[in-house]
């Protein structure tokens, strides 16, 4: 199929893409986080299409979008600690894992699980969606599986044209991470990916709140990105301490490959192939990793960060995008 790319401020374009979505069709939009590639979450086959065009494992389940709180309830049973997130911090990054109602979701949506995980986003476009579809709509990110979460509708069309028939472009997307995903099913309540609304941020709102490990168990995981290796560009990543003379030795070790130095914009040292972080390291993450796959490189190093505030979703990502591998030097 042919995809399409409209933007955002076309005239009837959320009437044509809501239709779509009616009529079965994929649609992928933006959020505050990254692009996602939406379906209607009542109806089964599209659905399948979603896991179809990305080559998305079935037991990775999908987060819900809504655009009202008023909609939870139709589809999840939500609790009080959950109300007061919702009151918190919706529309926004946060995506809550509530008990699902029976017989009102498509069961692919859930992977089989008794739970759903649902959020609001907080970005016009998707809002402006929402409410033209007037469904719950499925959507993870509007990339192939595995690979960098897209922040822009180039990425979308790079990794998914001829998979998908409408792109709406909506610019670049702001936060640049996926959203937190908290276990409210759970006391304490349990983050499963971490995100724009960090730990010390849900703590204040609802107590203590307690984080999972990533898990590559037999199980259906709770929460997307809790399985698998996923943000990776195509040369093997391998994380690195942000120190000179540790990355001026490993650069020395790797003499024989070209390899690219992610590193934020206050790292000076130099490389084969230098891509800036810059300042805002969640912003600018996938877009540097995504980056990587436009050069020779065949060994990509990304400085690591601290795990204190967003950095504790930033080296989530990471931590997947190497699956786990460290570069050890002997300094």
């Amino acid at each position: 199929m042919d995809t399409r790319v409209v933007q955002a401020q076309q005239q009837g374009v959320y009437e044509q893409a809501a239709q779509m979505l009616r009529d079965g069709e994929l649609v992928a939009f933006p959020t505050e986080t990254v692009y996602g590639l939406g379906a209607v979450a009542t109806d089964e086959q599209a659905v399948a299409k979603i896991f179809e065009a990305k080559g998305r494992p079935s037991d990775n389940p999908l987060i819900v979008h809504i655009g009202t709180t008023e909609q939870v309830e139709q589809f999840a049973q939500p609790t009080a600690l959950a109300y007061r997130c919702m009151e918190a911090f919706w529309p926004g990054p946060l995506t809550l894992v509530m008990d699902v109602k029976e017989n009102v979701l498509a069961q692919n949506v859930t992977a089989g699980l008794t739970t759903v995980g649902m959020r609001m986003p907080d970005h016009p476009v998707a809002l402006a969606l929402l409410k033209a579809a007037q469904a719950p709509i499925a959507a993870p990110s509007a990339n192939r599986s595995g690979k960098p979460s897209p922040t822009r509708a180039q990425h979308v069309f790079d990794d998914l044209q001829n998979r998908i028939p409408l792109i709406i472009d909506g610019g670049r997307t702001g936060i640049g991470l996926e959203s937190t995903v908290v276990d409210m099913t759970q006391t304490p309540p349990v983050i499963l990916r971490p995100g724009g609304v960090t730990k010390e941020m849900l703590t204040r709102v609802i107590g203590e709140v307690k984080e999972a490990k990533l898990t590559d168990a037999k199980e259906v995981p709770r929460a997307p990105g809790m399985k698998y290796t996923h943000y990776a560009p195509e040369a093997p990543v391998y994380l690195i301490e942000e120190n000179p003379q540790k990355i001026a030795q490993a650069l020395a070790a790797l003499a024989d490959e070209r390899v690219a130095l992610v590193a934020p914009a206050s790292c000076k040292i130099e490389a084969p192939i230098r891509i800036s972080l810059g300042e805002d390291i969640a912003a600018n993450l996938y877009d540097a990793l995504r980056a990587c796959d436009e050069t020779d490189a065949t060994l990509i190093l990304v400085t690591a960060t601290s795990t204190g505030g967003v950095g504790s979703a930033i080296m989530n990502r990471l931590e997947k995008a190497a699956g786990g591998r460290w570069y050890q030097t002997t300094v």
